[in-house]
């Protein structure tokens, strides 16, 4: 274990040391109370164990801490939630709060370091790391929003958020059924399908690249919040306009980067297949597009999430009563927040969702390229 690591758990000794000491609300006259107690305890068994266990691997006295530290987390959870903590929490819990952030920058640490032969294990590991840290953010979010007392008006609590999404999941998916499954997937599709198509055009036409690209490249200038309003005139207010302007956001993404992979094969494999006497298209389908596919894939990542951001702004021109854009706008002028909230997770997931799906469908077809057998 290297002594920067140890150092962090010094630093985590000392401040559950300290929390000890310092009140644990602002209005806390009795200093060691129970709760404070418990939770200091379990910072100090955490680096206790690190210190004690000296001849475990890094990775299980990653494992160890990491542990630990969650379930410390889970009792400040708790304790901040405690009546009189809410909005009153003195230096004793942050301090606290504080010795768990340094025990858990060394069990992170230990774990993003650590490499295995072991496929599994080590997936594993790639996985746990990012959501530690995401559920780090989220716990600190938690903490400061209900120890301080911040007005759910201006930022509510991840708690307070999940209360509202688990209670309106019946209006949230008619909303994403009205944005995502329509507005979403009809524009996606047509964009990215167009900006292809375009692209074949504009390889087999050399001249076109002079022509159709500076005409692209203006229509992904455009300013959305311009063009939205116009094709809520075109189309009417429901789908199709929202369609539309997701139309208009993915189709140079993909035309730029289909041109830009068509181009990618080399000079050597093309003249292979000209002593081979293949024509245009053959070349086309057996080796340019196969040596496209990265740069393809890159453009449908890229319009996934531009497609649902498109969407859901031009609801905001004009709508049906339901909808993304719709709910957050309306929502708003309510300040019913924490609905806005639900709104923007529900976004988040499925627009993760949409882009992950690509990317696994990249990575089983083009598992030859050199940046997919590099992790191999």
């Amino acid at each position: 274990m290297s002594r920067r690591l140890d150092k962090w758990c010094a630093v985590a000794v000392v401040l559950a040391i300290a929390g000890f000491l310092a009140p644990l609300s602002k209005g806390d006259a009795n200093w060691l109370t129970f709760p404070t107690l418990l939770a200091g305890a379990t910072a100090l068994l955490a680096v206790t164990l690190v210190f004690a266990w000296r001849g475990l691997s890094d990775f299980k006295q990653g494992l160890v801490i990491t542990t630990v530290v969650i379930l410390a987390g889970v009792i400040a959870f708790k304790m901040v939630h405690l009546p009189g903590l809410k909005g009153q929490v003195g230096w004793g819990f942050m301090l606290f709060v504080f010795a768990l952030w340094a025990a858990a920058w060394r069990g992170v640490d230990t774990l993003s370091a650590f490499t295995s032969l072991n496929k599994l294990r080590q997936q594993s590991v790639n996985i746990l790391v990012p959501a530690l840290f995401g559920l780090w953010i989220v716990f600190l979010w938690e903490i400061i929003t209900i120890g301080f007392g911040v007005p759910p008006v201006l930022l509510p609590a991840p708690s307070a958020i999940a209360t509202t999404f688990a209670g309106a999941t019946d209006i949230l998916m008619a909303d994403f059924r009205q944005t995502f499954l329509k507005a979403v997937l009809a524009g996606y599709v047509m964009g990215c399908g167009s900006g292809f198509a375009v692209a074949i055009l504009v390889d087999r036409v050399p001249f076109l690249q002079r022509g159709l690209l500076p005409l692209g490249n203006l229509v992904s200038a455009l300013p959305i919040v311009g063009v939205a309003p116009i094709m809520v005139m075109w189309f009417g207010f429901d789908w199709p306009s929202k369609a539309a302007v997701v139309v208009i956001m993915t189709f140079f993404p993909m035309l730029v980067n289909s041109v830009a992979g068509l181009s990618a094969a080399g000079a050597l494999e093309r003249d292979l297949m000209r002593s081979y006497a293949a024509g245009y298209w053959p070349t086309l389908f057996k080796l340019r597009l196969p040596t496209a596919l990265p740069f393809i894939f890159n453009a449908l990542k890229i319009n996934s999430t531009l497609a649902l951001i498109g969407a859901i702004v031009a609801e905001f021109f004009g709508t049906p009563i339901v909808g993304m854009g719709f709910r957050i706008s309306t929502e708003v002028g309510r300040l019913a927040v924490d609905m806005v909230w639900a709104e923007i997770v529900m976004a988040a997931i499925a627009g993760s969702a949409f882009y992950g799906l690509f990317a696994l469908i990249e990575r089983i077809l083009t598992f030859w390229h050199p940046s997919y057998r590099g992790r191999a």
